[in-house]
């Protein structure tokens, strides 16, 4: 997998894939992160990627020309994909995740100020994307997000594959809950069915946790499951 960033702040992609399993991940070479920076393709000279807007109003737009030049520079693989980052894009979810954890290469583009030059849709044709119903400085932090939620779907990145087979959403249903050591702590112990080694008795509870707090922080998910499952 090889994840192509096209942002004007590198480094803000570089830094949180240096650390803990991103980190262990590329240095391990299950999938890569290459930066891509628009202003090295501007034709400005004082490497200008934005301007005001047609029309007037508040803020400044990113200008087709760098993001469109930038964008062609890339080398495409045949199974790539290009995701904007964007409030009007839709949701992400696990279901997302997992499709694009398919592809060979996803291309990212964030965006800044007050978004993109619309021309930019018109000839790159992005698939659009957002993290919810929230406007942010710019695209790099969803995009950190994207990247970390798909690299964990990839064999390789976790310790084991099931710890993201495991996870909220995984199976239409919130996480169970987690302990570990001590036992006890100020008066709470660890559940007895946890420390008896029957596995189906563990998975049985577990499952059981899981429909009680998916059914009480979110019955959207658990009404879902339940008619998938009658």
């Amino acid at each position: 997998m090889k994840f192509d960033v096209m942002t004007l702040f590198p480094e803000m992609i570089e830094d949180y894939c240096s650390h803990s399993i991103m980190k262990r991940a590329l240095d391990n070479e299950i999938f890569s992160v290459n930066t891509i920076n628009p202003r090295d393709y501007t034709l400005d000279k004082h490497r200008k990627v934005d301007d005001t807007p047609y029309g007037g109003g508040a803020g400044m737009v990113l200008m087709a020309q760098p993001y469109v030049d930038a964008y062609e520079a890339v080398q495409k693989v045949e199974s790539s994909v290009t995701i904007m980052l964007s409030p009007q894009g839709e949701p992400l979810n696990d279901n997302i995740v997992n499709e694009l954890a398919k592809f060979e290469q996803v291309i990212l583009m964030c965006g800044h100020y007050e978004g993109f030059d619309e021309r930019i849709r018109d000839i790159i044709k992005p698939r659009e994307i957002s993290l919810g119903d929230f406007v942010l400085t710019g695209g790099e932090l969803p995009a950190l997000c994207l990247i970390d939620a798909v690299s964990r779907k990839i064999e390789g990145t976790l310790g084991k594959i099931e710890s993201a087979d495991e996870d909220s959403f995984s199976n239409g249903l919130l996480e169970y809950p987690h302990y570990t050591k001590p036992r006890e702590y100020r008066g709470l112990a660890v559940p007895e069915v946890l420390l008896n080694g029957n596995h189906k008795e563990i998975n049985e509870f577990r499952l059981q946790k899981s429909l009680e707090r998916t059914k009480l922080k979110r019955p959207d998910l658990y009404e879902k499951w339940r008619k998938i499952s009658s």
